[in-house]
């Protein structure tokens, strides 16, 4: 689908439980939309609401108003009001997240980490691991890394075997939050081919990127998000 996502009017606030149950607006009035083959980024300084946009689009936040409209399944899905099975099913096929921090299972090797969301999707374990071992190899994580679990590892070299993790399956949509904010410039480098490699491949991407030179490497469009600012009104 050339526009496989399109975000209408979407606000999202939260309720300081703590404090007599104020609510913090974050964000108001969210529209837009993006297309295949496009990496699209989301500007602004700190604090705009830049993660809580990709939060719900991920289905981690739930929505206070408006439709976030995904193509799934030869059909059309508003994650805003979605079942929380209808959510899960559209991570597995549709949308993939790449965030800043890594989360695993303790134990579990990096090639395994790395696997496990084709396997999930049915491929045989052995393909999906050959698939691993060369996503790792491309991001210059060394080999003798590869069967131990992450957690013992340093910053970049986890978020490298999250870079792979997110890269490993044809998800049509691709959500990135900072994925090369722990990376020195020749991985940057690495991760800036593969979001090439997946444009031309026609996956949509949304993403965050602090990195000036890295943003402006990827970015087809910039959208400012303080023009959501709750209580302003887009030109």
């Amino acid at each position: 689908m050339a526009t496989p996502l399109v975000v209408s009017d979407v606000a999202k606030s939260f309720t300081m439980h703590l404090r007599d149950g104020i609510k913090l607006p974050v964000v108001a009035g969210v529209s837009f939309s993006i297309r295949a083959g496009e990496c699209t980024v989301l500007g602004g300084p700190s604090g705009a609401g830049k993660s809580s946009i990709l939060k719900m689009l991920y289905g981690n936040y739930a929505v206070d108003e408006g439709q976030i409209i995904v193509s799934h399944d030869d059909g059309l899905i508003d994650l805003a009001t979605a079942s929380p099975r209808t959510v899960l099913a559209v991570r597995r096929q549709t949308i993939g997240y790449v965030s800043q921090f890594l989360r695993t299972v303790p134990r579990v090797p990096a090639l395994d980490v790395v696997a496990e969301p084709l396997v999930e999707r049915g491929e045989d374990r052995e393909g999906a691991r050959d698939k691993a071992r060369a996503l790792l190899a491309q991001l210059n994580l060394p080999e003798k890394l590869w069967a131990l679990p992450p957690a013992t590892f340093s910053g970049g070299e986890q978020q490298r075997v999250n870079i792979a993790r997110g890269f490993i399956t044809e998800h049509p949509i691709l959500l990135l939050d900072e994925p090369t904010a722990s990376l020195d410039a020749r991985n940057r480098d690495v991760v800036i081919e593969l979001i090439a490699g997946k444009k031309t491949a026609g996956v949509a991407f949304l993403g965050i990127f602090h990195d000036h030179d890295v943003r402006e490497a990827v970015a087809d469009r910039i959208i400012d998000v303080t023009v959501f600012a709750p209580g302003k009104i887009a030109a």
